[in-house]
């Protein structure tokens, strides 16, 4: 059987990654694509006790960023041998909200973490599996980090990451733009400042390009 293909979304808080996924999954739908949907930290029963501790227990506002370099790792590594591997491997495709890029920024550009400590902890994570394609979602920090913020009020959910200065977010959008720089056979940088039916376009026709499938399915 033919192994699936491996896509990742990546992008700073309030980028509008959840949207694009969904939007992904209609036209994926429409052509008879079978994929699972994972998100990090989760994906796992495992994965979403670690979620909850990083996101939203009040104890994490004292977690250090090796703390939190590690417990991401855990929930990735967890997540990809029992979901992501085993889907991949039956020819479903993955579409991963988040994956080892969000560690490799956000632990190693936003809380400077030794870089290659980060990339030490991410393969021992990850092993072999790595996207076949990663989607990095790149706006203004500002209008994002609000739309985040936005987003949480109407959930009445208390997100520790969000709450992260503006200094902390530009590293992380630098972050990603320097890593779409060095891996351009893997990251394709999309402009998410235009409207969400421009940006989905956009990912499509990458989709489209890079693995052979029709134009405009929906």
């Amino acid at each position: 059987m033919q192994r699936g293909l491996f896509i990742s979304f990546e992008s700073s808080e309030g980028c509008g990654k959840s949207t694009q996924i969904a939007r992904l999954r209609e036209r994926l739908d429409a052509i008879g694509v079978e994929y699972l949907v994972t998100r990090e930290p989760g994906g796992t029963p495992i994965g979403e006790k670690i979620r909850d501790l990083l996101q939203y227990d009040a104890v994490g506002e004292a977690m250090t960023a090796e703390s939190e370099l590690l417990l991401f790792a855990a929930s990735r590594a967890q997540l990809v041998r029992q979901e992501i591997e085993p889907a991949l491997a039956a020819g479903r495709w993955v579409i991963a909200d988040r994956f080892l890029d969000s560690t490799t920024v956000y632990q190693g550009a936003g809380r400077a973490l030794d870089s290659d400590a980060v990339e030490a902890v991410n393969t021992f994570a990850v092993g072999n599996c790595l996207p076949d394609l990663t989607l990095v979602l790149d706006m203004d920090v500002a209008v994002a980090r609000a739309r985040a913020k936005a987003a949480s009020e109407a959930e009445g959910k208390h997100d520790r990451m969000e709450n992260l200065d503006e200094d902390f977010y530009q590293r992380v959008r630098e972050g990603y733009q320097k890593l779409a720089d060095r891996e351009p056979g893997r990251l394709e940088l999309i402009d998410a400042d235009a409207t969400p039916e421009f940006v989905s376009d956009a990912i499509w026709s990458v989709i489209q390009q890079r693995f052979q499938l029709p134009a405009d399915p929906v």
